[in-house]
């Protein structure tokens, strides 16, 4: 019995871990595209796209994303000792 729930304990884990290491890729996939369309931009279409609301909770969420790096980490390394 405990044998079966440390397998399936493993399993969640693995799919737990495969799902965040696809959205963190999703995410720099799209920082990069953000980033080269950001390049495509002239002078005063960027400084106006940067002053939207938009813009600035794709700035947090960046932030966000940064600190929450080392909890994936963490998370990761933890699943691949099970």
């Amino acid at each position: 019995m405990e044998t079966e729930f440390q397998e399936t304990s493993s399993d969640q884990a693995e799919l737990a871990h495969s799902i965040i290491e696809s959205l963190v890729e999703h995410t720099r996939v799209v920082n990069d595209l953000i980033a080269l369309m950001a390049q495509a931009l002239d002078q005063d279409t960027t400084k106006a796209l940067t002053q939207t609301p938009q813009w600035q909770a794709y700035l947090e969420s960046r932030r966000r994303m940064e600190r929450t790096k080392e909890d994936i980490e963490k998370f990761a390394a933890a699943g691949q000792k099970t």
